[in-house]
């Protein structure tokens, strides 16, 4: 009786100790492979037993310290850089069997110029975007859609036609009536992957030229938010996510852009159920900002033609990856009907902890009154809007909730810069992109 006793409580111990293990080694699954550190700054780790971080290098790039905590037998392992470099720690169970290793990269940090400016974005896109398709009726009175009969869609990109490079709406229009209802070449872009297709244009009864059923854009233009400016290379992102076409919701390609200075005219309020809109003007004769060299989902970017100066932060400040930031208070920059940037009071209310990039990686609530007199919350044109806390740049705004425009999302800043394409930090594997 006392042996079946003996053999209950071993194997209890033995259930608890390997369910310990296999809770743990899910937990580890989830841990990055690759953790970035910026110097000065620590980052944590917590280890429950039987793991340990174990340092397999004499490296003069990192120490570790271990604090025990006895009621929960949770050691709380902080890596402490000591000068720029990378190394490779490792997980092991019982400091004996390998179960993750992890390398470590220790960066400079960087500063930059935090934004809040309004701004105005004009665009020209690559090719032209299709955005609607229509019947042809022809000299016989019968219906035709050569375009896409030929196999293009709405949301595609004529690049080229016959070999010739499209410059703009109208000139799609030049080439089709040039070739006189011949077969022709277009070369176009679906989402990433290039198509080709041969279309036969018709003769417009109506409007005796040659169509293929297509309506098509070459151009937008819209207001937002600077993010940031780095001081050195004078390259900035805004927005913290896409333009796109308000049609099809897809991005629009880059042909040629730039950011302009934009005035604040009016605020529609964001309500319930309905959003709001900071509503803004500039003139094509307002000298320009900056290039706009990419569009993508975690923000527009390019290069300034000049320095920028913020009137609250008159030096660069530090960026903070998402290890750093906290629940809580924090503030955002941003232009409302004064035309000035003034901070304004905020809450994280919650971190999404990510490691792959998204726009979506905090929720943050307005709580600043004076800011939900004049707008009710978070509306458009404010995207890309820094978001600041305890003294560094930690994200941009991205999108209000439309069924309470006080909340919204915000972009980890680490996301905009690595996009941005910084080459300080365009190695900087802070998430994977794709």
């Amino acid at each position: 009786m006392r042996f079946k006793y003996k053999r209950i409580i071993t194997l209890s111990i033995l259930f608890f100790f390997f369910g310990l293990v296999f809770l743990n080694l899910v937990t580890f699954l989830y841990y990055p492979t690759k953790i970035d550190i910026f110097e000065g700054e620590g980052h944590v780790l917590n280890i429950k037993y039987p793991f340990e971080i174990i340092d397999n290098e004499d490296n003069e790039i990192v120490e570790i310290s271990v604090e025990n905590n006895p009621e929960d037998k949770k050691n709380q392992v902080k890596i402490v850089p000591l000068k720029n470099g990378k190394t490779n720690l490792e997980i092991k169970l019982l400091g004996i069997l390998p179960i993750k290793k992890l390398a470590i990269d220790v960066f400079p940090k960087l500063k930059v110029i935090p934004g809040g400016n309004s701004i105005g974005v004009k665009l020209n896109t690559k090719g032209v975007l299709i955005v609607g398709l229509e019947e042809i009726e022809g000299p016989d009175n019968k219906k035709y859609n050569p375009g896409y009969d030929g196999g293009l869609r709405i949301g595609d990109s004529i690049i080229e036609i016959n070999n010739i490079k499209v410059k703009n709406a109208d000139h799609v229009i030049d080439i089709i009536n040039y070739n006189k209802g011949k077969e022709i070449n277009v070369k176009a872009k679906r989402n990433s992957n290039t198509i080709n297709c041969k279309i036969k244009p018709v003769k417009s009864k109506i409007y005796k030229d040659y169509k293929i059923g297509l309506w098509v854009k070459d151009k937008t233009a819209g207001v937002g938010t600077l993010t940031f400016v780095d001081p050195k290379s004078k390259i900035y992102g805004a927005l913290g996510h896409a333009i796109s076409d308000a049609e099809t919701g897809k991005i629009l390609p880059i042909g040629k852009g730039e950011i302009m200075k934009s005035r604040v005219v009016s605020i529609k309020q964001g309500k319930r159920g309905k959003a709001g809109e900071i509503r803004g003007i500039f003139l094509e004769t307002t000298e320009p900002l900056g290039a706009l060299e990419k569009n993508t989902n975690y923000g527009i970017y390019g290069t300034m033609y000049k320095e920028l100066t913020n009137p609250i932060y008159n030096k660069p400040i530090e960026i903070a990856l998402q290890n750093e930031i906290k629940l809580g208070p924090a503030k955002i920059l941003t232009t409302t009907d004064d035309n000035k940037i003034k901070e304004y009071d905020i809450i994280i209310e919650k971190i999404n902890t990510q490691r792959k990039v998204s726009n979506k990686s905090m929720i943050v609530k307005i709580v600043d009154e004076e800011l939900l007199k004049k707008t009710g919350g978070i509306v458009q044109g404010m995207s890309g809007s820094p978001i600041i806390q305890n003294g560094k740049i930690i994200g941009a705004v991205t999108h209000v909730f439309v069924n309470d425009p006080t909340k919204g999302y915000g972009i980890f800043i680490e996301w905009m810069i690595k996009k941005s394409g910084i080459q300080t930090y365009n190695n900087m594997k802070l998430g994977k992109t794709g």
